[in-house]
């Protein structure tokens, strides 16, 4: 019988998935089970096979399964030697690079859950995230040590390259225990569900469920040359972009550094990349850069998620690689059901659509009072899973063919070049400043980012003028993230609360569309 990944169409991915099939892709069973070695091991028998390509300003780097594989075995051994346990936190925050890999892997395989953190959190981010998970260790490079010793216990710190050396004289090869069900990663996310981070914790069979967004969200099979470029802190980076690729043997690329759109183009022309997974905003900067129009491409299969994609970007995009741009839409926490399915060729892929439900999954769009809602009525998506409906908290609806669109979200969180941002986070670090005494934050219309954070702030002390808007930016950069602050303030009198007391987001997202309203009139 064959694969699933064998499969290209559309007709055959309704007729042939099943998640018995899902597992017949892998090695393990539900009993012994360990994504470090479905991802890595399994595929290192050719020491010349590439696991990840990273690219950064100074140029490309090279990974083999191989390496990875020895070297995660080597950190698994000496992370038991330090006494680590299964079930304990292993925390790293580095760049994609090879002792990022290692760390994600071998953590994994000694039965430890790895935890993921984005290299741009400032004080507040990281001890938000510590404090909920209390890693056994946080694994740093030299430049964000400082960051990390006003969050961690500095006996509980270890820099990446001291890491790298000690793990030299233990053995190559490791034994793995874990079973599917036990726990293998916490995902951080300022996502829908609270207002501060959330670890979502996924198991060891995820990497199972992952591969169907592999194969019909982004299109992933043997024998592409694929890349994403959103960081492997996140959800898109790390499951889409790093896990899902490496199971199906696939070489992905990474990112490392801030994003360059022209060395991210020269990239993708370079490596000949015939698969490419970005965030809208990676589309945009690359139609920004003006440089594009140099390169050869050997672009088959383009898809997008975290925001919608304006249509002069996607067009552009399209006319560019000569490929559709496949949206591809989920949550972290309940992972991708909607896909337009890149490479079938028997799939109708609709400008502005989220496409149809992967294979399986039962979605439907519902009014407040749980009724299903008509065609083209706007309502909540919402995913059918165990027996229960599960709220997405965005809004949609359904046209007559059955493609879903995106109608906004139903809270108040910001989606901004593609990362989930929570404005509370932002309200409260902003809060601790001595001249701040009230803060209010929403998304506002950006041409570039989708949407950008924009702060109202009542003072109550120092001026209202330019000098004091940095003075905020940069406090805010610093202490929580630097993709996290108020790139727009107004300074405002009072803000606007509802009865209850509360702030009022959803009049200031009003008011803000109005003044653009009555701009552009």
């Amino acid at each position: 019988m064959a694969k699933l990944s064998e499969y290209t169409s559309f007709a055959d991915a309704q007729a042939h998935y099943s998640t018995a099939k899902l597992w017949e892709m892998f090695d393990g069973t539900p009993e012994h089970f360990n994504i470090g070695h479905e991802c890595i091991d399994r595929w290192a028998a050719d020491p010349a096979r590439v696991a990840v390509n990273i690219v950064r300003a100074g140029g490309i780097e090279s990974v083999t399964f191989r390496e990875i594989s020895e070297q995660s075995n080597r950190l698994a051994h000496w992370l038991v030697a330090r006494g680590v346990k299964k079930g304990d936190r292993v925390a790293f925050m580095l760049e994609p690079s090879k002792a990022f890999y290692v760390s994600l892997f071998g953590a994994l395989k000694c039965g430890a859950i790895s935890v993921p953190m984005f290299t741009l959190f400032g004080p507040d981010g990281v001890k938000l995230r510590l404090n909920d998970c209390t890693p056994e260790l946080l694994i740093v490079n030299e430049e964000k040590h400082s960051v990390a010793l006003e969050a961690m216990a500095p006996e509980k710190l270890v820099l990446d390259t001291d890491m790298m050396a000690a793990i030299a004289e233990y053995p190559c090869q490791f034994e793995t225990t874990t079973s599917a069900s036990d726990l293998a990663v916490f995902q951080y996310t300022s996502g829908t569900t609270r207002d501060l981070p959330a670890a979502v914790k996924h198991r060891h069979r995820a990497v199972v469920v992952l591969t169907t967004a592999a194969l019909y969200g982004t299109g992933i099979r043997p024998g592409d040359q694929f890349f994403c470029p959103s960081s492997p802190a996140w959800g898109h980076g790390l499951w889409h972009g790093t896990l899902a690729p490496l199971a199906l043997g696939v070489t992905t690329g990474s990112f490392a550094g801030k994003f360059d759109a022209k060395v991210f183009t020269e990239a993708l022309a370079t490596l000949k990349i015939t698969n490419l997974s970005a965030a809208s905003t990676h589309y945009r900067m690359i139609r920004n850069s003006g440089v594009a129009e140099q390169f050869q491409f050997s672009m088959e299969k383009l898809s997008y998620t975290g925001e919608p994609i304006d249509p002069d970007t996607l067009n552009y995009t399209q006319g560019l690689f000569k490929h559709s741009v496949c949206s591809m839409y989920g949550t972290t926490e309940i992972g991708v059901i909607l896909v337009n399915y890149p490479g079938a060729e028997d799939f109708h892929v609709k400008d502005g659509s989220l496409g149809k439900p992967v294979p399986g999954m039962k979605i439907e769009v519902r009014a407040p009072d749980g009724s299903i809602c008509p065609l083209n009525v706007k309502g909540e998506i919402m995913l059918f899973r165990k027996g229960e409906w599960l709220a997405t908290k965005d809004l949609g609806w359904i046209d007559e063919d059955g493609y879903f669109y995106h109608g906004g979200r139903a809270d108040d969180v910001i989606i901004s070049a593609g990362w989930t941002i929570s404005p509370v986070e932002i309200e409260q670090t902003l809060m601790r400043h001595e001249t701040v005494a009230e803060a209010a934050v929403i998304g506002v219309p950006d041409g570039l980012r989708g949407l950008a954070v924009k702060a109202f702030i009542v003072v109550k002390g120092g001026k209202k003028d330019e000098a004091h808007i940095k003075e905020l930016q940069d406090f805010t950069r610093h202490q929580l993230s630097a993709h996290e602050y108020p790139r727009i303030v107004e300074f405002v009198d009072q803000l606007i609360k509802t009865s209850a007391g509360k702030i009022n987001r959803k009049a200031l997202r009003d008011l803000e569309a109005k003044k653009i309203t009555e701009r552009t009139a």
